[in-house]
């Protein structure tokens, strides 16, 4: 089983309980309006609401009656081309010629620390040079723990000491990263959301920097949140999104009891497409995000 593979492998394990009912539901011939009906909860028991779920009904019901579909098999098919659709984005990421900088922002316990570490291993093995930044300097330790993952990614971090200056780091990191030549800057921020006001201005100080030191840089901001809080992951993307000026997600923790509907949900009613998504804690359990194959495992 190549790597690919077996990711997909865990994600479908990952997301269990949301496939068992799925499979449940498809597995029966007749497509009734009871069918619509119970496909319709399921979403909903899926982490999907009831928005979501009923723009995913309404598509599949024109798409049925339009392609003359009389099997749930076919059915299902149809079901995952719709979600693959809805969660697909519009614009690029990271195109591998062009420097980055990821802003990767989220409350703390949501695997933001360990995604970054990821996030910088994935992109080491396509032969991007990265720097670190960790502008996270409220967290006790939180730089301590980063730089555990840097040294296991192989990439080097730039930090300083705690309480100190979040913008002054990121100054010191793009210089770094100008003098070695990098073209990835991936920078951890602080998590405080019960603070929103600080939270905004520590951000906002940091994207001046960015701006005067790589103005013809793109900086994509991705919101790291917890697949396993379903709804409240919902409401912390909505805050973030106030407050951050937000590009994309990372949804990590799909290997435990996540149900997988909250990416609909998010896509649906915030516009922001999931960037990758983790199913554990090992270097590679985190991958860039795709739609159809999400789409296959939730179904």
């Amino acid at each position: 089983m190549d790597e690919k593979k077996g990711f997909f492998q865990r994600l479908k394990e990952g997301l269990g309980k949301s496939n068992s009912w799925f499979s449940a539901l498809f597995s029966a011939e007749r497509i009734n309006d009871a069918f619509y009906e119970e496909l319709e909860e399921s979403l909903i028991l899926a982490d999907a609401r009831m928005d979501s779920a009923d723009k995913l009904v309404a598509a599949l019901r024109r798409a049925v009656k339009e392609r003359k579909i009389d099997t749930r098999a076919a059915a299902r098919e149809e079901l995952i081309r719709i979600a693959a659709a809805e969660m697909a984005s519009d614009t690029p990421f990271l195109s591998e010629s062009v420097p980055h900088v990821l802003l990767i922002v989220g409350v703390n316990g949501v695997g933001k620390t360990t995604s970054i570490g990821k996030i910088a291993h994935l992109y080491k093995q396509t032969g991007r040079k990265i720097i670190i930044a960790a502008a996270d300097t409220f967290r006790a330790a939180a730089a301590e723990q980063l730089t555990e993952w840097a040294k296991r990614a192989e990439v080097p971090i730039i930090k300083h000491g705690e309480g100190g200056d979040p913008a002054a780091v990121v100054y010191d990191a793009i210089a770094s990263y100008k003098a070695r030549g990098a073209d990835l800057l991936i920078i951890d921020t602080a998590g405080r959301l019960h603070n929103k006001d600080n939270l905004m201005r520590e951000l906002q100080k940091i994207r001046r920097v960015i701006a005067k030191e790589l103005p013809d840089t793109p900086c994509e901001t991705l919101l790291v949140l917890d697949a396993t809080t379903g709804q409240n992951a919902v409401l912390q993307a909505k805050a973030f999104k106030e407050v951050a000026q937000l590009t994309g997600l990372i949804l990590t923790k799909l290997d435990g009891t996540a149900k997988g509907g909250v990416a609909l949900q998010i896509r649906s009613t915030l516009s922001l497409p999931v960037r990758f998504v983790g199913v554990g804690e090992g270097i590679n359990d985190l991958q860039p995000f795709d739609p159809a194959a999400f789409a296959q495992a939730l179904f």
